[in-house]
């Protein structure tokens, strides 16, 4: 009688653990479905923002085509107005030439003048010196009375001839002097040209260059904008990604819920433990649990033992720590350092009394860090289910 009742006791006992099991399964599927939600949703936030990139880049390039259709407009004038500077320039090189030839025409004539001057004075003074004798020399020495007017003309005639040269060469003076300043008028006109031309120059200059300038910042906004879409569409392929495994896992979690309903656990006193367990379960609750309350630790060790006693994994403690990406510490590295220099006083104190049979979270299998739609036993900063 005793054994029927504790067989049936039993038989509730490993129902019971069944149905939690396949609890803590069910939760587990819940929160894979919420990140297979989330992920659906992070993907189409994406492919808006894609949308909205590539949009952006659109009309960042049809804005880019405008302001370079303006550049190419005021390059144009500012090609006209450097030809109209050169131009000027020029016509300012060729007046400063012709002042130059004008300076030397009338340092030409000022010369002939001087000497016209000098022929004339000669002459004078040598008919005044003679004046007297001059005209008898010339009577007597002369055949005819025809031929003494004929010299005394050539005389007049001479001296007619000096005073219009010299008339004719201060006339030149004049002209040229009279051309030179008209010249200089002219210089002084075009230097003012030049001058409005080069401030014409510069202003058109500063807006090609800000042209230019901003040409190139929708250049490098275009190219961020095209790295970003570039990482939009990583991302979404990669969440394409992320929803297949988190489909197939949720799948995969759904099969393990429905075959831990039927699954036998053992009895952690039929388990034999090696010499080693506890230093690796005292090592695994720092690594995981190190900042936690002690009841945290004591947790985490009841769940380690939880897998050794359940047929759906390992069955040693060594086995159930080391299997395949069950607990990031031993990926990391971590487990195997804090292994080898040994856990504090508090884990080996928590991992004792794990294996001793103590279990605050019942026969709950898994643990994390909460996350929205995952409930179970909250302790410190973890979650068992």
């Amino acid at each position: 009688m005793l054994k029927k009742r504790l067989f049936r006791q039993s038989g509730r006992l490993l129902l019971f653990c069944g149905l939690l099991l396949l609890f803590a399964q069910d939760v587990s599927a819940t929160s894979t479905a919420d990140k297979l939600n989330r992920v659906q949703k992070q993907k189409e936030s994406n492919e808006n923002k894609l949308g909205e990139t590539e949009e952006t880049i659109d009309s960042l390039k049809v804005e880019q085509q405008g302001l370079q259709g303006y550049l190419e407009q005021i390059s144009a004038r500012l090609e006209e107005s450097t030809q109209k500077l050169r131009e000027i320039e020029e016509q300012i090189s060729q007046k400063e030439r012709d002042i130059e030839e004008m300076q030397m025409d009338l340092e030409e004539a000022q010369r002939a003048e001087e000497e016209q001057y000098e022929a004339m004075r000669q002459r004078i003074r040598f008919m005044y010196e003679r004046s007297q004798n001059l005209y008898l020399d010339l009577f007597f020495s002369s055949e005819s009375f025809a031929g003494f007017l004929n010299q005394t003309q050539y005389i007049e005639k001479m001296t007619e001839y000096d005073r219009e040269m010299l008339q004719n060469y201060q006339k030149l003076q004049e002209k040229i002097v009279q051309e030179r300043e008209f010249l200089k008028q002219e210089v002084e006109g075009l230097e003012e040209l030049r001058s409005e031309a080069e401030d014409n120059n510069d202003d058109i200059s500063k807006l090609v260059e800000k042209a230019h300038a901003g040409v190139e910042e929708y250049a490098n906004e275009i190219s961020q904008k095209e790295q970003e879409a570039l990482a939009l569409e990583e991302q979404i392929r990669r969440q394409e990604l992320q929803t297949e495994d988190l489909e197939r896992q949720l799948a995969a979690e759904i099969a393990l819920s429905r075959l831990a309903a039927s699954s036998q656990s053992r009895d952690l006193s039929g388990i034999a433990f090696s010499a080693t367990d506890l230093d690796m379960l005292a090592a695994i609750i720092e690594c995981e649990a190190g900042g936690e309350p002690y009841t945290g630790k004591v947790a985490v060790g009841a769940v380690v033992l939880n897998r050794v006693r359940s047929s759906l994994f390992p069955d040693t403690v060594a086995g159930v720590i080391y299997q395949n990406r069950q607990f990031s510490p031993v990926g990391s590295g971590r487990f195997a350092m804090v292994l080898a220099r040994g856990a504090n006083a508090s884990c080996y104190e928590a991992a004792q009394e794990a294996m001793n049979g103590s279990t605050p979270v019942g026969n709950c299998v898994f643990f994390r860090t909460p996350i929205p739609g995952l409930t179970g036993i909250q302790i410190g900063g973890h979650i068992f289910y």
